[in-house]
């Protein structure tokens, strides 16, 4: 199996067999409460509505970020209640091309399941290959599964701003006029880690919303310094898009290690460095670095 048919599902794959996986349908975007009555008002059938604010992480807090990775008993939980069991198969899918759903994604498979994939385009895919869509709640019967974690790497806050001065990349998922320091409409300061580089993760994407092609991926890494075998870290905001660079680069056949506290957990502490401006290519920014910066609203 090539690396990115271990992290994508085609549409036409998944309309020939869906009854043979766990749908979950994670419809989220920041500052949008709206996931569920979409889900409601058409999904696919059998899938499952995830609360990523609930389901997906902890309570949010200073110390750890906006969302913090969940407890093994709450992600397991959760996953029984989707229906899931061990040696199942897994499909994530959400409507902004995969930017949600690869947190679903990221966290079962650090949880030890081996065969979970994110549907690649997600519900516009589904559609434009004539997949049928059914309204209303779905609860299946109780899954099983047993978690645990630590399948996928991870980093802290100290090992993550280590990583650029022990040659490898650190990259910073977010838009680009976040990473500038330009705006920043939901953590307490504006910036960058020092040394990271700016990959939003939009750039992971086609026009259609379909993963880009693993030529167009590994050519956008590798302009960003990620060779094989660089030792790779990826954050963003809170861990959320993050995950979907770490699915973008698996697809390339890169291991990246995801920093679940992000920008919201360093940018909390006020002794933390941060960095502004354009990334100059060593990722340091154009705009000098300092705990100074002005909180962003």
């Amino acid at each position: 199996m090539s690396p990115r048919d271990a992290v994508l599902v085609p549409a036409a794959e998944l309309l020939a067999s869906p009854a043979e996986a766990v749908l979950l349908d994670v419809r989220w975007a920041l500052g949008d409460d709206r996931g569920r009555e979409r889900y409601l008002a058409g999904h696919l059938p059998g899938a499952v509505f995830v609360d990523l604010d609930t389901e997906l992480a902890d309570p949010p807090s200073e110390a750890t970020g906006r969302h913090p990775l969940p407890s093994l008993q709450r992600l397991e939980s959760a996953a029984r209640r989707w229906g899931i069991s061990d040696g199942a198969r897994v499909v994530a899918y959400d409507d902004s091309g995969g930017l949600a759903a690869a947190r679903a994604w990221w966290l079962l498979r650090w949880a030890g399941l081996t065969d979970v994939r994110l549907l690649d385009g997600g519900l516009a895919t589904w559609r434009a290959a004539g997949g049928p869509l059914e309204t209303g709640d779905v609860v299946p019967p109780a899954g099983d599964v047993t978690l645990t974690g630590g399948h996928l790497p991870t980093l802290t806050a100290d090992e993550a701003a280590a990583v650029p001065g022990r040659g490898g990349v650190l990259l910073d998922a977010r838009a680009a006029e976040r990473y500038r320091g330009e705006v920043e409409p939901v953590d307490p300061r504006a910036g960058h880690v020092p040394g990271a580089r700016s990959a939003p993760t939009a750039a992971n994407l086609a026009a259609d919303g379909t993963f880009a092609p693993v030529a167009v991926l590994s050519e956008r890494f590798a302009a960003l310094g990620v060779v094989p075998g660089a030792t790779v870290g990826v954050y963003c905001g809170s861990g959320v898009t993050a995950a979907h660079e770490v699915a973008a680069l698996a697809v390339a056949g890169v291991e990246a290690a995801l920093w679940p506290g992000s920008w919201s957990q360093w940018s909390a502490d006020p002794d933390r460095p941060l960095a502004v401006g354009a990334d100059d290519g060593t990722g340091h920014g154009t705009g000098g670095a300092g705990p100074e910066v002005s909180a962003g609203s």
